[in-house]
């Protein structure tokens, strides 16, 4: 095994010894193997591993020119979406598969748009086995001719189940597939927005870099286990670096992510928690769609706990020119990209499901210093299009050859995994004004709150003029609706905040829009 693809035995004999290597391999194959007959065969030798050996490799990879890893044979990178669907993991080779482990673990498929291979491997009581590539590990449907001796293939990813039952297949909870990509959802859910382990240059003139997790190692869980443990290589042009996930499936899916980066060059933009979502329309642009659904997205809303206590709440947007938002901080408490509305009404839509889309919130650990959550908004006419992206950019740079590390948790549910007494906002609502070229805003917001006239509405715009501004009463629904007019007649972009207070303290959280001409 090469050493970009793995850790070598090299290495491992280097850092444990020849003694305490060959005595940790007879232990490993002393034990069980943890799979079924047919991925037991595919284990490969035994070598020792620990997160300090990764983390060795990974420094040493950041001293060296990047080198990209082959890709696959053409006739697999150029599949058409169907044919690459169709292409399917037999569940029941599922890694500790009827173990009663908590967990299973399905593979994917390299081909389509997974061109690059990543290596997948097995850690036991501190020894690695690297998984072989098999085709009889999967079904391939009447379009796609399996793989011929000599074929190149590897796997593209794996998925992370959650097995209640030994005798069930389980339900998936997490997939890691492509660059640094993946995905979680809690139980009950399906999967919509995705996290990245490290966004590089997004939004830049000069272009994105897209690092690739080229190597993940999947610790075999105990018996009835609550949680799982995944770590990956991390290897682009810009660094290297190492990532623990700890993932934990019990009502919402949390993922404790570890991260270690160690940079080749000076890295002056990245992004920590990174996610990406789709937003297409609302009520606040339902008249841009000819759509008989009154709404189409994933996540409807930026929320964030700043590091000084407020709680804010910015709905997405889908412009008709790029749009990139900082919203400055210093050791933000969290951040996410959450979906909000849970009715089915609201959506209309029985194949897609947004109704059942998990929300995510990103929950710092320890001091993230100064910087901003980054809010790109991309203009997109399809809901193929992931056109959201929301990440944590430090102010200061990362030097090259010193060593960043960050951690943070990651809630996925159809909360918001953030307890407060504030009133929220359920629902923003825009239209004509009653005057030409003014623009009528109605925000409902939710929660226990006073009679509006005890209530004090604090609205302002950073350009045009709020006309006229009210509080009433929901009595359909609860909570309190502010109303307001908003004149543009000289203006293109206005930045708008609003949010409810008792005349002493707020008693909502803030409301953020921008709107443009």
């Amino acid at each position: 095994m090469n050493r970009r693809e793995l850790l070598s035995s090299t290495l491992g004999v280097g850092a444990m010894g020849l003694a305490g290597a060959m005595a940790t391999a007879r232990m490993l194959l002393a034990t069980p193997a943890a799979a079924s007959e047919l991925t037991k065969g595919l284990l490969g030798d035994p070598v020792p591993f620990s997160r300090t050996l990764l983390l060795d490799e990974a420094h040493k990879l950041s001293t060296e020119s990047f080198k990209a890893k082959p890709q696959i044979p053409e006739r697999w990178a150029t599949l058409a979406y169907d044919q690459y669907r169709d292409i399917k993991f037999r569940l029941p080779d599922a890694l500790w598969s009827g173990e009663g482990r908590g967990f299973t673990s399905s593979l994917l498929h390299s081909g389509f748009l997974y061109r690059q291979p990543v290596s997948i491997f097995i850690v036991d009581q501190g020894v690695q086995r690297k998984l072989r590539f098999s085709s009889d590990l999967f079904d391939y449907g009447p379009d796609v001719k399996p793989p011929e001796a000599g074929e190149e293939l590897g796997f593209s990813g794996f998925k992370l189940r959650r097995t209640l039952n030994p005798a069930d297949a389980g339900e998936e909870i997490v997939a890691f597939q492509g660059a640094t990509y993946f995905r979680a959802k809690a139980p009950g859910q399906v999967y919509g927005l995705s996290a990245r382990g490290l966004a590089i240059n997004t939004g830049e003139p000069s272009g994105e870099e897209f690092p690739l997790f080229e190597a993940f190692w999947i610790e075999m869980p105990d018996v009835n286990a609550t949680s799982v443990v995944v770590h990956a290589l991390l290897n682009s042009n810009s660094c290297s670096g190492v990532y623990r996930f700890t993932l934990r499936a019990d009502g919402e899916t949390t993922v404790d992510v570890e991260l270690s980066l160690f940079p080749r060059e000076d890295m002056t933009h990245i992004g920590l928690g990174a996610l990406t979502s789709m937003f297409l329309y609302d009520a606040t642009s339902r008249t841009r769609f000819d759509d008989f659904r009154p709404a189409v997205h994933g996540s409807d809303g930026l929320s964030i706990l700043t590091g000084g206590g407020e709680l804010i709440w910015r709905p997405l947007a889908n412009p008709k020119a790029l749009q990139i938002s900082a919203f400055v901080d210093q050791n933000p408490r969290g951040f996410g990209l959450i979906q909000r509305h849970r009715s089915f009404d609201h959506f209309s839509d029985l194949t897609t499901r947004y109704d059942l889309k998990p929300s995510c919130w990103v929950e710092p650990i320890g001091d993230w210093g100064q910087g901003a959550v980054e809010l790109i908004e991309i203009p997109s006419d399809s809901e193929i299009h992931e056109n959201i992206l929301c990440n944590w950019r430090p102010r200061a740079k990362l030097p090259a050859g010193q060593q960043f590390t960050a951690s943070y948790r990651m809630h996925w549910s159809a909360g918001r995994s953030l307890t407060t007494d504030l009133a929220l906002v359920a629902d923003t609502r825009i239209g004509q004004g009653a005057q030409a070229q003014t623009r009528h805003f109605v925000i409902d917001f939710a929660g226990t709150l006073p009679s509006p006239d005890k209530v004090k509405l604090e609205v302002s715009a950073s350009a045009g003029k709020i006309l006229s501004q009210s509080v009433i009463g929901n009595d359909i629904r609860g909570g309190l609706r502010v109303v307001f007019e908003l004149d543009t007649k000289t203006i293109q972009l206005s930045e708008l905040r609003a949010s409810l207070t008792d005349g002493t303290k707020r008693i909502s959280e803030t409301w953020l829009y921008r709107w443009t001409a």
